[in-house]
């Protein structure tokens, strides 16, 4: 046997680098542990989906996909078939659902603020919803996840 003392490095960073691209594209999911991220990362690349790929659909909210279809038979074609495009798609809903919690977490402290200051039947008023609502979203939870993560800017 040929032996080649650190001669896998290349092999190594490469996979590092593959996974740290993907992490950086999938960085809107919140995953419990790591064997679910790899499962995500494989799903896509079993589908032949690059991490830019998702990226890119990531950036136009999944436009491009939503025009395609619109278009008739043949379109996931472009995008390198149906199942890469289920995966597309379920990943600019995984962005779409990190957005609709963090501006979540956005009103419910800003609510709780007004409630420093106002009654709570002015600040239903202002916002167009109950006195009961307004108590609800005040005390729903400030997930600091949700508010320190941006997919598109560097932490």
């Amino acid at each position: 046997m040929d032996r080649k003392p650190r001669g896998d490095t290349s092999v190594a960073s490469e996979t590092f680098a593959a996974a740290h691209e993907w992490l950086e594209v999938l960085k809107h999911r919140s995953f419990d542990d790591a064997a679910t991220v790899n499962e995500v990362i494989e799903r896509f690349e079993r589908a032949g989906v690059t991490p830019g790929v998702v990226a890119e659909h990531l950036a136009d909210g999944g436009d491009a996909l939503y025009t395609a279809a619109r278009d008739g038979e043949g379109w996931t074609d472009a995008f390198g078939g149906d199942q890469a495009v289920a995966l597309i798609a379920a990943e600019v809903s995984a962005l779409m659902s990190h957005l609709v919690s963090r501006a979540a977490s956005v009103r419910s402290r800003s609510v709780d603020a007004l409630l420093d200051d106002f009654s709570a039947v002015t600040v239903a008023s202002a916002l167009g919803v109950s006195r009961q609502k307004v108590y609800d979203i005040a005390k729903s939870t400030h997930d600091r996840k949700y508010l320190e993560t941006t997919p598109w800017r560097q932490q």
